[in-house]
């Protein structure tokens, strides 16, 4: 640990660490019944985040009804307080609990092509237990490579950093060269790649849930240089604090095919499917439909500049 971060202007960050690991070190089940009564409650609360997965929502799911849509938004911050006040578990995780915690499906899928020495990327989503899930992977199935963006507040980077390495995962900075990541994931580690946030003008617009979204064309790209196979990889919270479910399903088909257009379409209709299957536990709460195309207007409520 930098000794920086021993400053007493983060004494205050380093209070919220102590309070998050301690959080952590209670019974999941009380953790998952906590954090479900302050998510529904924070619904009430939320402002501006609550708006964001509304439009979300509606354009994902036009044919929901508006009273079924706000139910289902109710659903996703009862479980978005699950995963804020389950943040901790992770942080020194014993292998032990990770067994206890961490249920996993069809992990014959991934071990199949471990044994062949096949170079894998693993197609995560953003569903909010994916902290977890990562921790069951990395300790129970294979360390991984994953990408990392610095965080703002650097005593949770520091800290968000070393439980995320704790079994033996390797991250790389968005920011580095990409060739090493392509070295790593060719010597046969896996790479968890989550590829459904909004890109900005560097992205290219595909469809996901029937609305132009930026996304970023790698997955392609990194399939094709790799000779990697992709296998779409799931997380979710079981209902009652019973754990978290890891789920690995069949490699995409017929991927890459070379067109970046028609390769990453093909991705984003395979997060929309399981979007479908788990609603209620997708990152609604981020503006995946930031960037529109030049004749859209804008779906989020823009603030004025003072």
């Amino acid at each position: 640990m930098p000794l920086k971060l021993l400053h007493p202007r983060h004494w205050v960050s380093w209070l919220g660490v102590a309070i998050i690991y301690l959080l952590g070190r209670l019974p999941f089940p009380l953790l998952w019944a906590f954090g479900s009564f302050i998510g529904g409650l924070s619904y009430l609360f939320a402002g501006s985040r609550r708006r964001i997965a509304r439009s979300n929502l509606q354009c994902c799911f036009p044919t929901l009804s508006n009273i079924a849509r706000e139910y289902l938004l109710w659903k996703h911050f009862i479980w978005l307080g699950v995963a804020v006040l389950t943040q901790g578990v992770r942080w020194e995780i014993s292998p032990a609990r990770v067994r206890r915690l961490v249920h996993i499906r069809n992990q014959s899928i991934i071990d199949t092509y471990l044994t062949a020495d096949r170079p894998i990327i693993l197609l995560a989503p953003h569903f909010i237990a994916l902290e977890l899930g990562g921790a069951g992977l990395t300790a129970l199935v294979h360390p991984c490579v994953h990408m990392y963006q610095r965080l703002r507040n650097p005593v949770m980077d520091w800290r968000v950093r070393r439980a995320r390495c704790q079994f033996g995962s390797i991250p790389i900075e968005r920011s580095d060269d990409l060739r090493g990541l392509i070295r790593i994931i060719k010597a046969g580690t896996p790479f968890i790649y989550l590829p459904d946030q909004d890109a900005g003008r560097r992205g290219i617009f595909v469809p996901f849930c029937d609305q132009p979204a930026s996304t970023v064309p790698m997955l392609g790209r990194f399939a094709a240089k790799t000779n990697a196979v992709v296998i779409p990889t799931i997380t979710r919270f079981l209902p009652w604090g019973r754990g978290v479910e890891l789920c690995f399903y069949p490699p995409l088909e017929h991927f890459p095919n070379g067109d970046q257009i028609a390769d990453t379409t093909q991705m984003n209709q395979v997060i929309e499917a399981h979007v479908r299957d788990l609603p209620a536990q997708y990152f609604w709460v981020h503006r995946r439909f930031k960037t529109r195309p030049d004749h859209l207007s804008p779906l989020y409520y823009l603030k004025r500049k003072r």
